[in-house]
C-alpha cells in the first residue's frame, strides 16, 4: 500500500477537496521509498534536468516531497499553496499547472507513479523559485538597451536550501524580493484589481482643459475621477474650486507633471489613462523589481529614467534627490538600464569626446570648417595636440578618423565641473552640465545617454559626507584649483539605472510616469505572451 490518507488540513476553499485530500496524504511509506521502481523513476525523469539530477544523485534519490512525515506534508502543502497564489505576484497560473500537479498526485498508484510526482514537484518548485527570485523574462531578449545582468540563484543550491528549511511556507514566501518596494507594488496591484472589478475610475474627462472657475459636466467628471483615484475626498461640487485644484496638484505631483493646479492637455491625458493601463505598469514594475539585485541596508544610488531623477537611498530611506536629464529617445542615445558600482568622482573633468560623437557629429562639421567646435582639442595617438590648419579632414571617414577630441576643464565643459564614475562598458556616468535650462522642462530626455544632474555639487557633498568632516569645503578646495582632480570614494556605492513607469514611496500615492522609451510596452507584451493577464479581483 503506497498511499495513506489523513484528515485534510489545508484550506478547501483554496485548493478544493481533492487537492486537500491529496496534500494530507503521506504519499510514500518507508517500504515504498526503498522500491527500485521509485528511485528508477526519479533517476530517469530527473536526468532531463542537470540541476535536479545532480541533487537527487547526491541524495541517493530519496524524496523531498512524497515521503512520510510532517515535513513532507508541510513541503507539499506549502508548494501547492504558493503555486495557487502566483497571480498575486503577477505571474501566470498556467505556467505552473497546479491543477495538473494535484491531479497527478491524486492518480498516483505505484512507486513509479510517485517517482514521477516527486520530480514533477521539484521542477515546479524550481520554476517558481527562479521566477520569484530573478524574474520570469530575460530582459535583453525584450530590448537590447536593457543590459541588466540578472543574478540567477544556482538551482542546485535552491534545492538544498529548501530541503534545509525548517518552515517550508516561510522559505517560499521569502523567495520574492524582500524590499518595501515589492511589497507596496503587490499591495497596489491587488487594490487596482479590486477597483477595476468595481468599475474602475469612471467616465473620462471630455475636454482638453479645465481650470479654476470652470463649471459643468466636465468638471463633475474630473471631480468624480479624482475622487475614485484617491486624490480628493467625496464632494458634490460642480465647479473647479480650491478642493478640485488641490486634487489636480496632488495628481500632477504623483505623475511627474508640471504642478500648476490647471488641468491642461497633458494633465487631462494622464487623468484619462485607464486603471487597467496603470495596473499593467504595476505588474511590469513587479517583474522589473525581481530583476534588480538590491540590498535593503546600506547606501545606493537610483536613477529612474522615466522620472528624470537621481536619488541617494540610505538604509531604504531617501536622503537626496535631484532632477536629471537622460538620453534622447533616439536609437543611439537612449540611456541603457544596468547596475554597477560608483568608485570615484572627477572634479574639473576633461571631456573625452566619445568616438561616436566625434565621427558622426563633429567630423562632418570639421570637413566644412576646420575651425568648427574650436573649444575641442584634436589629439593624435601620441597624446599630442594637433594643429587643425595642417589637417585635411576631407580624407577621413567615421572608420579611419585618427584623432581623439578633448575639451579642457572649465565652466563651458560639456561635463560641467564634476562627473561621477562607475566604470562600465556602456560609457555611462553622472555629471554636471552647463545647460541648466533643460532641468526646468517636464520631459528631460536630451542627452547622448549619460545622466546630467541639476544639483551636482550637492550630490557630491552628500557622497563625501560619509568620508569627510566638511564635505563642501573639501569639494570646493579641489574645484578652485581648476585642475582635474580624481577623488576616490572610500566605500563603493551600488548604482542602479532603472526604468519604472510605476514606483512607490514610503508615504503617499503610487507614482506613475510616461513610458518615454516604450520599453514597458514591450515587457507587457512579453508577459502577455507568457500568459500573464490583468485578472479581475477574486477576493
Amino acid at each position: 500500500m503506497l498511499l495513506r490518507f489523513r484528515a485534510p488540513r489545508i484550506s478547501r476553499s483554496l485548493l478544493g477537496s481533492v487537492a486537500a485530500a491529496v496534500l494530507a496524504a503521506s504519499l510514500l511509506t518507508p517500504e515504498a521509498q526503498a522500491f527500485p521502481a521509485f528511485k528508477q523513476a526519479v533517476a530517469e525523469t530527473a536526468a532531463r534536468d542537470d540541476a535536479i539530477a545532480a541533487y537527487y544523485r547526491g541524495a541517493d534519490f530519496d524524496p523531498i516531497w512524497t515521503g512520510q512525515g510532517e515535513i513532507f506534508l508541510a513541503r507539499r502543502k506549502a508548494l501547492i499553496a504558493a503555486l495557487s497564489r502566483v497571480e498575486d505576484h503577477a505571474l501566470p497560473a498556467a505556467r505552473y499547472d497546479v491543477d495538473g500537479l494535484v491531479a497527478q498526485m491524486a492518480s498516483a498508484r505505484s512507486a513509479r507513479d510517485l517517482g514521477l510526482v516527486e520530480v514533477a514537484l521539484s521542477k515546479a518548485y524550481l520554476k517558481y523559485a527562479r521566477d520569484l527570485t530573478s524574474g520570469m523574462l530575460v530582459p535583453s531578449r525584450i530590448d537590447d538597451e536593457i543590459v541588466r545582468e540578472i543574478a540567477r540563484r544556482d538551482r542546485t543550491e535552491l534545492m538544498q536550501s529548501f530541503l534545509a528549511a525548517e518552515n517550508p511556507k516561510a522559505f517560499l514566501r521569502g523567495l520574492a524580493p524582500q524590499t518595501p518596494e515589492y511589497t507596496r507594488l503587490m499591495k497596489e496591484k491587488l487594490r487596482l484589481q479590486r477597483l477595476i472589478s468595481d468599475g474602475g475610475w469612471g467616465a473620462t474627462v471630455p475636454v482638453a482643459k479645465l481650470e479654476s472657475g470652470d463649471r459643468g459636466n466636465a468638471v463633475i467628471a474630473l471631480r468624480d475621477r479624482l475622487i475614485r483615484m484617491g486624490f480628493m475626498d467625496r464632494s458634490a461640487t460642480a465647479s473647479f474650486d480650491s478642493d478640485v485644484e488641490n486634487a489636480v496638484r496632488a495628481f500632477q505631483t504623483a505623475h511627474g507633471l508640471e504642478i500648476d493646479g490647471v488641468a491642461g492637455k497633458g494633465t487631462i491625458t494622464e487623468i484619462n489613462v485607464p486603471a487597467e493601463t496603470r495596473l499593467k505598469s504595476i505588474m511590469v514594475a513587479m517583474e522589473r523589481e525581481r530583476w534588480l539585485d538590491r540590498e535593503t541596508e546600506g547606501r545606493e544610488i537610483l536613477v529612474n529614467l522615466t522620472d528624470f531623477t537621481a536619488k541617494i537611498i540610505d538604509d531604504g530611506k531617501l536622503t537626496f534627490r535631484t532632477r536629471s536629464v537622460v538620453g534622447k529617445n533616439q536609437s543611439d542615445r537612449r540611456s541603457p538600464e544596468f547596475s554597477d558600482t560608483m568608485e570615484h568622482m572627477v572634479i574639473n573633468p576633461t571631456w573625452n569626446v566619445p568616438r561616436s560623437i566625434a565621427t558622426k557629429e563633429y567630423l562632418p562639421m570639421l570637413k566644412k570648417n576646420p575651425n568648427a567646435v574650436s573649444y575641442l582639442r584634436l589629439v593624435n595617438g601620441r597624446g599630442q595636440t594637433v594643429d587643425r590648419s595642417a589637417v585635411d579632414f576631407s580624407q577621413f571617414t567615421t572608420r579611419n578618423f585618427p584623432f581623439d577630441m578633448k575639451q579642457s576643464p572649465g565652466n563651458r565643459n560639456a561635463l560641467g565641473l564634476v562627473k561621477f564614475m562607475f566604470p562600465n562598458r556602456h560609457n555611462i556616468y553622472l555629471h554636471d552640465t552647463p545647460q541648466k535650462a533643460l532641468f526646468k522642462r517636464e520631459v528631460r530626455a536630451y542627452s547622448h545617454g549619460c545622466i546630467r544632474l541639476q544639483q551636482p555639487f550637492e550630490f557630491a557633498y552628500a557622497l563625501l559626507a560619509k568620508q569627510e568632516d566638511n564635505p563642501k569645503a573639501f569639494f570646493q578646495s579641489r574645484l578652485k584649483t581648476g585642475r582635474e582632480t580624481h577623488v576616490d570614494l572610500k566605500q563603493d556605492i551600488p548604482v542602479h539605472i532603472i526604468y519604472r513607469t510605476a514606483y512607490t514611496e514610503a508615504k503617499g500615492p503610487v507614482q506613475f510616469r510616461r513610458d518615454v522609451y516604450g520599453r514597458d510596452g514591450k515587457i507587457w507584451k512579453a508577459l502577455e505572451n507568457e500568459g500573464v493577464a490583468l485578472t479581475s479581483y477574486q477576493g
